[in-house]
C-alpha cells in the first residue's frame, strides 16, 4: 500500500477539496483541506507553529472528491498526530476519546449520571474545567448494557443455549455456514443497546447464529484526537479477539459505520497497521446494511416486511460514504411497504465524532449541520434515519426529532 503522505505529489491545486469542505465554508479558522493537507505537508519537516489542522473535522469528504486520489483527510489526521506529539494531548481530548472507559464507569449509575448531565450547572462546570461545550449533544448512558442483555437472553431462552459451541457467546442454533460475528462497538454497548437488539433480531430472522465476542472500542476517537499509539493498542485487542473467526471465514458485521470504516480501512491507511492479522480481520468485516444488501442480491434475505407508514429522511454519514459501497441502507429501507424514505443531499451533520463536543468547535459543528437540519425539517418527517451514532445524536440535537439506525426500521418491519 502506498504511503498516503506521498499522494500529496498528485495534488494539482485544483481546489475541488476546498470547495467541498463543510468546515472551511463556515469558519476562517480552517483554511481548507488543500492548504492544511498536501500544501502544508511539504513544510512539515520540523516543529510547526500552524495549528489550523486541528480544525479539520476529519469528515473525509476532501479525500472522497479528489480527482487525483490525494489522501487529504488522512494526511491531515497524521499531521494532527504530529502536532499533538509536539504540544501534548489536552486532558479533554483524552477523556472524550475513551467512550468505553466512560461507559464502564457510568453505566452502573446511569440514572443518576444522566440526571446530573441534564443539569445546566454541571454542564457549565464541565465547559469551564474540561472545555466540553455545555450544549453539546452528549448521549445518555444505559443502565443495561448490550452484552449483559445478550448473555441474559441466552440464559432465559433454552433454544438459544449451545453448550457444544466453542465460539463464545452465541445466539441461535444453525449451521456454521449461517454464522455471523457481531462487532457492536461502544455506542451499542453502553449507550444504545436497542441497536444491538434490532441487529440480532434481523440476523436471526434471516437464519443466522450470532456470535458476540469480547471486544473494545474500535480506536477511532483516540485516532481522531491524535493518540495513535493508544488507538493501535485497542485495535490489537480487537484484532486478537476477532481473528479466530476471520480465520474460519466467518463474516464480521458492525452496526456503526464509523467503527467498520476504522477497522476495515483506516487502521491500515492512517495507523499504518499493515500486518497480516489486521488485514485478514479487515477483509472479513462488513457494515451490517452492506452485508444484508449482499444477501439480498444473492436471494438470501427475507423481504416479508410489514408496512411502516412513516416519512423518514435518511442521512448517509460521512464515514459511511468513505466505505465507497454506496448507500445500502437506503436500498434496504425502500423495500419496506408504505415507508417513505427521503435521501438527504446535505454533506455533513457537523459533529464528526467528538469534534462537535469541543468548546471551540461546537458552533462550527452546528453551522455545518444547519443545511442538514433544515432539509430534514422541510420533509415534515416522523423521524430520521442515519447509520452513525454520533451523527444521530447531532441530528436529534439540531432538529429535536428522533433519529434511528436503519436496522431498527428493518427490525420493526419484521413484526
Amino acid at each position: 500500500m502506498e504511503d498516503i503522505r506521498f499522494t500529496l505529489d498528485h495534488c494539482v491545486k485544483c481546489n475541488i477539496c476546498t470547495s467541498m469542505c463543510p468546515v472551511s465554508r463556515v469558519t476562517p479558522l480552517f483554511p481548507g483541506p488543500k492548504y492544511a493537507g498536501p500544501q502544508a505537508q511539504r513544510l512539515r519537516y520540523g516543529p510547526s507553529t500552524d495549528r489550523s489542522v486541528d480544525f479539520c473535522s476529519g469528515c473525509g469528504i476532501c479525500s472522497q472528491v479528489c480527482p487525483h486520489g490525494v489522501k487529504i483527510a488522512e494526511i491531515n489526521a497524521k499531521a494532527r498526530h504530529t502536532m499533538y506529539q509536539e504540544c501534548g494531548i489536552p486532558l479533554r481530548n483524552q477523556i472524550i476519546a475513551r467512550p468505553d472507559v466512560l461507559g464502564r464507569l457510568a453505566s452502573p449509575a446511569a440514572p443518576v449520571i444522566n440526571l446530573a448531565m441534564r443539569l445546566p450547572g454541571v454542564r457549565r462546570a464541565m465547559e469551564a474545567i474540561l472545555h466540553i461545550h455545555h450544549a453539546a449533544p452528549m448521549p445518555s448512558f444505559s443502565f443495561e448494557t448490550f452484552p449483559a442483555w445478550f448473555r441474559n437472553r441466552r440464559q432465559q431462552i433454552p433454544s438459544l443455549r449451545n453448550p457444544s459451541s466453542n465460539h463464545g457467546t452465541t445466539s441461535g442454533a444453525t449451521t456454521p455456514d449461517e454464522t455471523v460475528v457481531y462487532y457492536h462497538g461502544c455506542a451499542t454497548h453502553f449507550y444504545e443497546p436497542r441497536i444491538g437488539k434490532a441487529a440480532i433480531k434481523v440476523l436471526e430472522r434471516n437464519g443466522y447464529q450470532v456470535i458476540v465476542p469480547e471486544q473494545g472500542c474500535c480506536g477511532l476517537p483516540l485516532m481522531s484526537n491524535g493518540n495513535f499509539e493508544a488507538a493501535r493498542q485497542v485495535v490489537r485487542f480487537n484484532v486478537a479477539r476477532l481473528l479466530p473467526y476471520a480465520r474460519q471465514g466467518l463474516p464480521i458485521v458492525a452496526t456503526s459505520s464509523s467503527c467498520s470504516l476504522m477497522l476495515k480501512r483506516e487502521v491500515r491507511e492512517i495507523l499504518d497497521m499493515q500486518d497480516d492479522d489486521t488485514a485478514l480481520v479487515s477483509a472479513h468485516l462488513y457494515d451490517i446494511c452492506e452485508f444484508l444488501l449482499i444477501r439480498l442480491a444473492m436471494g438470501q434475505l427475507d423481504i416479508a416486511f410489514q408496512p411502516i407508514p412513516l416519512r423518514v429522511p435518511y442521512h448517509a454519514p460521512c464515514q459511511l460514504r468513505g466505505h465507497g459501497f454506496g448507500k445500502p441502507a437506503l436500498e434496504l429501507l425502500q423495500l419496506i411497504p408504505e415507508l417513505e424514505t427521503i435521501e438527504m443531499s446535505a454533506a455533513c451533520c457537523g459533529t464528526a465524532g467528538t469534534y462537535g463536543y469541543k468548546q471551540e468547535k461546537y458552533s462550527i459543528a452546528m453551522a455545518v449541520g444547519e443545511e442538514l437540519f433544515s432539509a430534514i425539517h422541510s420533509t415534515n418527517p416522523h423521524l430520521s434515519a442515519c447509520d452513525s451514532e454520533t451523527c444521530r445524536w447531532q441530528i436529534v440535537h439540531g432538529t429535536g426529532l428522533p433519529s434511528v439506525h436503519p436496522i431498527e426500521l428493518l427490525a420493526a418491519a419484521y413484526q
